[in-house]
């Protein structure tokens, strides 16, 4: 099959590898429709390359037909539409019965001190192959997948993969107020869907960026927006726009790749550039972030609110500013997300006529998946108005 392939640090390649095939009696094998490129991508082609392997498949954002069933997936039935969660979970042990997916014990990677498996996304989460493919391998497929309706667009359900209960969860776990403000830092697209969700809530809404295109579509649903390279202060202009006291809630949709801390950003790139084998513990033991939009939530948030944290990070020697984050007294809510515990509530938001959250309409770039190395250098430098990538195998 064709497949996306990590090749080094900022290189992919779309190549002929072995077909999937069922390995363990709870398998399926997918034949891929949809699959897109994630922000959680972008730290792989750069700064977590030193966790892959040449030749590791991509992708974590899949949808598509079963085309093979092991003896123990459940109900699933070969021809059935689904859509595949990205991180893998087996929906009965001690983290699933609470609800807690993303810290699945059948599937933790224990020898990273890790939490649940994930699709395409290297040594750290078990090193399994990913879905920008035309075929994928999906374990614990007696509870994973998630049936669509037959007839339904890709783009109306794709997102449940990733971008739409990650966003859902940023929300939840924002706890804003019924009457409150909530400000997402980071336009991209979990940015856009949390602002979606938020406004479908009926909460105010501002959002913080510095791409016009981001900016802009999010303004057309109506987000009070920030141009972040247009002011000097953004936590002052945030006060300034909330009677001095701060959004109730703040989302950092950012990450650990935030813009705005040059000497991180420096030191980061050294490390990318180390052998695998002194940049592994540089990352595991010494790694640091850049922190620019976290301190700018923890700072823009008002006293006994709430930042919620949907941005991946991966420092172990992060410096934060604990003795402000203690005084105001805030909460702060982070963690990959527990895909299956929003899904429910999400489809019965798509099943509706209208488009509620504009998710047929968010890829900005459709394209087929042997474009895909040029894909991901466009949405990594923001190109052509990139905000979102569907691949087509």
């Amino acid at each position: 099959m064709r497949a996306l392939t990590w090749q080094g640090r900022e290189s992919v390649s779309v190549e002929t590898v072995p077909d999937p095939s069922i390995q363990e009696p709870n398998d399926a094998i997918v034949q891929v429709t949809s699959t897109a490129i994630c922000g959680s991508d972008l730290h792989l082609y750069k700064v977590l390359g030193p966790y892959l392997h040449q030749g590791d498949v991509l992708g974590h954002e899949t949808m598509g037909t079963v085309v093979e069933v092991g003896p123990e997936a459940g109900d699933l039935q070969i021809g059935d539409r689904v859509v595949v969660p990205f991180n893998i979970s087996c929906g009965h042990c001690w983290m699933c019965s609470r609800g807690l997916f993303a810290q699945c014990e059948t599937t933790q990677v224990t020898s990273q001190g890790k939490g649940a498996s994930l699709f395409g996304f290297t040594d750290l989460y078990g090193s399994v192959p990913g879905g920008q493919a035309e075929y994928l391998r999906v374990p614990q497929a007696q509870f994973g997948p998630v049936k669509v309706p037959e007839g339904a667009a890709d783009e109306r359900f794709l997102y449940l993969s990733d971008v739409l209960p990650t966003a859902w969860q940023a929300f939840m776990f924002a706890d804003v107020p019924e009457d409150g403000t909530v400000a997402v830092f980071g336009l991209g697209p979990i940015g856009q869907m949390t602002c979606r969700i938020a406004k479908l809530a009926d909460r105010r809404v501002i959002g913080i960026d510095d791409v016009p295109e981001r900016l802009e579509l999010a303004r057309e649903w109506g987000v009070e927006v920030i141009d972040d390279s247009a002011v000097d202060d953004v936590t002052q202009a945030i006060l300034d726009l909330t009677e001095g006291r701060g959004a109730d809630s703040t989302v950092d949709a950012v990450g650990m790749e935030s813009h705005g801390s040059p000497l991180t950003g420096a030191a980061i790139e050294v490390v990318g550039h180390l052998p695998d084998a002194l940049a592994k513990p540089a990352l595991d033991r010494v790694g640091i972030d850049q922190l620019a939009a976290l301190v700018a939530c923890i700072k823009s948030v008002r006293r006994g609110g709430t930042v919620s944290v949907a941005g991946v990070y991966g420092g172990e020697l992060d410096p934060m500013p604990l003795m402000e984050m203690f005084d105001r007294g805030i909460t702060m809510r982070l963690g990959q997300c527990h895909v299956k515990r929003w899904t429910d509530d999400i489809v019965k938001v798509l099943e509706k006529d209208e488009d509620a959250l504009g998710v047929e309409s968010l890829a900005t770039h459709h394209l087929p998946l042997d474009e895909a190395p040029a894909a991901y250098e466009m949405f990594q430098e923001k190109k052509d108005g990139c905000i979102k990538v569907v691949l087509k195998p």
